[in-house]
């Protein structure tokens, strides 16, 4: 699979604390990566450098070098605005806007030029449809999206992400807040996005790596410990601190 996203010797600074130190990874097209490893281990910090969330913080410094499609995402003439719709983002809480279904779904489609409202009538229908919960709100679509349950919340919020055609889809632990039943709904939907767009997956969920994920990479006080397809890493990781970790010797 062609690379989609490449860091190269990553280090973050919150004031002169250091938070990563030096990792380099690569992501490839129509894959679903995990992003592993203990609380307040890099995991989150990392993902929101891929696309420049870290930049609304004060006092955080980044060194290395980030490209996506080939292009410095740190460039000085980069629109963050656009890179945020290419390289899209859902929280850990489901996160709509106070608005109806409809229009937390067309929001990033009216960021911009204004488009014909038969188009944003298709774009709706199908991002909701790919996120999987179109049957379920179709007929509530100008109904508030605070109104229906967290996984359909979330749901919604993945759609929002989806009708501005991104690339890449950020996700951090989408599913942690969300019951069992809602969390494999969510689950099967990447499965299936996986198809369209690349997907890099932040999880404390061991199983949930090892089910959905294509590569998987775990992380360690800042530090990338290990980074390989799912399958051998699981089943023949190569660090003993990997094997240690995923079999709940700590963490």
């Amino acid at each position: 699979m062609a690379e989609i996203i490449s860091t190269e010797d990553v280090h973050l600074y919150y004031g002169k604390k250091e938070a990563l130190h030096g990792i380099s990874m690569n992501f490839h097209e129509n894959e679903i990566t995990a992003l592993i490893g203990p609380s307040g281990c890099g995991k989150s910090t990392y993902l929101r450098c891929i696309n420049r969330m870290n930049d609304l913080l004060e006092d955080v410094t980044i060194t290395g070098s980030f490209t996506f499609e080939n292009q410095d995402i740190y460039a000085p003439n980069v629109d963050v605005v656009d890179l945020r719709k290419k390289v899209g983002m859902v929280f850990q809480q489901p996160n709509p806007f106070p608005f109806s279904v409809y229009d937390n779904v067309a929001y990033g489609l009216r960021l911009g030029k204004k488009q014909p409202k038969d188009f944003i009538d298709q774009r709706v229908e199908e991002s909701l449809k790919q996120a999987a919960v179109w049957d379920e709100v179709k007929d509530d679509l100008h109904k508030s999206a605070l109104a229906f349950s967290g996984g359909q919340q979330q749901r919604i919020c993945i759609a929002r992400v989806l009708a501005v055609h991104p690339k890449v889809i950020l996700m951090d632990e989408p599913t942690s807040a969300l019951d069992p039943i809602s969390s494999s709904k969510i689950e099967d939907t990447l499965l299936k996005l996986k198809n369209d767009y690349s997907i890099i997956i932040v999880t404390h969920n061991m199983q949930q790596a090892s089910r959905i994920s294509d590569r998987t990479a775990l992380l360690l006080n800042g530090d990338l410990i290990e980074y390989n397809r799912t399958e051998e890493m699981f089943l023949r990781p190569k660090e003993k601190i990997t094997d240690d970790y995923l079999n709940g010797r700590f963490g």
